[in-house]
């Protein structure tokens, strides 16, 4: 973990100013400027749109008493992606505007939630049925075993 943090923290800082300096030897200093000011609002352009639409997909969803799980995910990818176009670099820019589209976004969902699932301290059970109880519900049921975890003191009384 500690190694990804290096690479983050100085290696992308250091491949943004090599390509700043490879870039703007090409085609100058004052065209460099510009893609950059005009990367940083195609992206937020596109980014509100998206997210409107995404918060308007969730709103959907939870109106249909639904947990809008995939539009979370989406918008966590637009403020990522957000964060990103706005960081003046090309590297990150390219990286922003790849989690603008919804098939990458998609792929790179699907890659972590099987992550996740895979992770040895996490269990999913799907379930097909109906919630007959609550109006006739037809969205998923997340089926989870909880275990209630009482508190102990220093001589392992229980508290509470």
């Amino acid at each position: 973990m500690g190694i990804w943090i290096l690479v983050i923290f100085i290696g992308v800082p250091l491949m943004e100013i090599m390509l700043f300096i490879k870039i703007g030897g090409f085609i100058g200093l004052w065209s460099t400027m510009t893609i950059v000011i005009i990367t940083a609002i195609i992206g937020t352009t596109l980014i509100r749109r998206q997210g409107l639409q995404t918060l308007n997909r969730a709103q959907q969803e939870i109106e249909s008493q639904r947990l809008p799980v995939q539009e979370l995910f989406e918008g966590i990818c637009l403020i990522i992606s957000g964060a990103l176009l706005l960081t003046p670099g090309f590297l990150t820019d390219v990286c922003g505007f790849m989690l603008l589209v919804p098939p990458l976004r998609k792929i790179l969902g699907h890659h972590i939630w099987k992550t996740v699932q895979n992770s040895a301290n996490t269990r999913f059970v799907m379930s097909s049925k109906r919630d007959n109880y609550k109006n006739n519900n037809s969205g998923p049921i997340i089926d989870a075993e909880a275990k209630n975890i009482s508190e102990e003191d220093e001589n392992g009384n229980k508290v509470g």
